[in-house]
């Protein structure tokens, strides 16, 4: 899900906006789901994880192995079993299983035709019941588009459609109530390769990748998981900017012509096209991206670079990087997005913090949508006040 190439879609700059704090009840006067995506590692202990500020934690990744869910490492079965054990301690956790991811192929072929889709629907029904699970997310990144050289076809748009009806309907037949939500890309251009109004009858969230909206394939520096609405006219004096006017003059009318990203954009988008709010979960992230090479204007932003530079994830980041070694926090108030510059190595970093995440959550709460999520559990900090805490504090505190 991390790691989007850019060149696949020349959308990846974003930026921001959101309406202030209110004052009203917290998150028991609504329903406000906190999805952690999870991706366990060697470190894995699953009694350690912070499971009480959770209302969904979504196990990745299984994939489509000869058209069937399946586990690529038998490990992974294992570490899900601790998983779902914690739920003794955490009867209200909803433990779930991510199957794709980026990358990750087989959906194409599995959804093509009524004998394939119901094999792998059949698969996936009996991997959830074979570890107890509450719920399946779908992350096919993306439906009609050969990301990362996965197979797609025209033929993908309606398949996918199939799919979540097929889904949706053989896990109603099973003893206990599950969660079906989807991954979906947070710019426009996906929407083209899927029957959005149609899936959202089957699907119980949508889950926005509000994040990997910019990266190291991009010419200009920008924000990868920006809040707030910003315009072409907020990026007017920067080289970002007239590079995309420039692209833009040269697209015909009844074309689609490049816009700044952000989470309040694509939410607006997948509301004005049919959208529930409460059927909307936006993405938040757990780590960041970086440039070398920046021009040193506007402290690195929307900056011309010579490629990309490590990222980290927030844990590091805090550990080594804001305002340490030379690198400068600094705030983009249109975007409310953080980011990090480097003045001296011309090293540029986007990312989310405690302060963009909980305006996220606030955001999303205010809005009564259907929560937040974010990519992933194990990228936030070991300390107290990390993002998770962030999150959780903006709605229950």
């Amino acid at each position: 899900m991390v790691q989007r190439i850019s060149t696949l879609l020349i959308l990846a700059f974003l930026f921001a906006c959101t309406p202030e704090k209110s004052n009203q009840k917290k998150a028991d006067s609504q329903e406000f789901n906190i999805m952690a995506y999870y991706f366990p590692r060697e470190e894995f202990h699953a009694d350690s994880l912070p499971l009480d500020q959770l209302t969904h934690i979504i196990f990745s990744f299984s994939k489509v192995i000869d058209g069937k869910m399946q586990f690529r490492n038998e490990r992974d079965g294992d570490r899900l079993e601790q998983l779902v054990a914690q739920k003794q301690n955490y009867p209200h956790l909803k433990v779930m299983i991510a199957c794709g991811g980026w990358g990750a192929d087989g959906f194409s072929d599995a959804v093509y035709s009524e004998e394939s889709r119901t094999v792998f629907i059949k698969s996936a029904v009996e991997f959830i019941e074979k570890y107890r699970l509450d719920g399946l997310d779908i992350d096919w990144e993306y439906p009609g588009i050969p990301a990362a050289g996965t197979k797609a076809r025209p033929e993908d748009k309606q398949n996918f459609t199939l799919l979540m009806r097929g889904l949706r309907e053989a896990l109603d037949e099973l003893d206990r109530p599950q969660t079906l939500t989807f991954a979906a890309a947070g710019w426009k251009g996906y929407f083209k390769n899927v029957e959005l109004t149609e899936v959202m009858k089957y699907a119980d969230y949508i889950n926005l990748m509000t994040y990997d909206q910019a990266g190291g394939g991009n010419r200009f520096t920008a924000h990868h998981t920006a809040l707030g609405w910003m315009t072409m006219d907020d990026l007017a004096e920067t080289p970002l900017g007239a590079e995309m006017k420039k692209r833009n003059d040269t697209i015909a009318a009844d074309q689609d012509k490049w816009e700044p990203q952000s989470v309040e954009n694509i939410v607006d988008f997948c509301i004005n096209n049919g959208v529930d709010p409460k059927q909307i979960v936006i993405g938040a992230a757990f780590y960041g991206k970086g440039w070398k090479g920046v021009d040193p204007e506007n402290n690195g932003l929307f900056q011309p670079n010579n490629g990309s530079a490590r990222g980290a994830n927030y844990r590091i980041l805090k550990q080594e990087f804001i305002n340490k070694n030379g690198y400068v926090r600094f705030w983009d108030p249109v975007a409310k997005a953080p980011f990090l510059f480097h003045a001296n190595d011309s090293i540029f970093i986007t990312y989310d913090d405690t302060e963009s995440v909980a305006l996220k959550a606030r955001f999303a709460f205010d809005q009564k949508l259907g929560g937040i999520m974010f990519w992933e559990l194990g990228g936030d900090t070991y300390d107290e006040n990390g993002l998770l805490d962030a999150i959780y504090n903006e709605v229950h505190q």
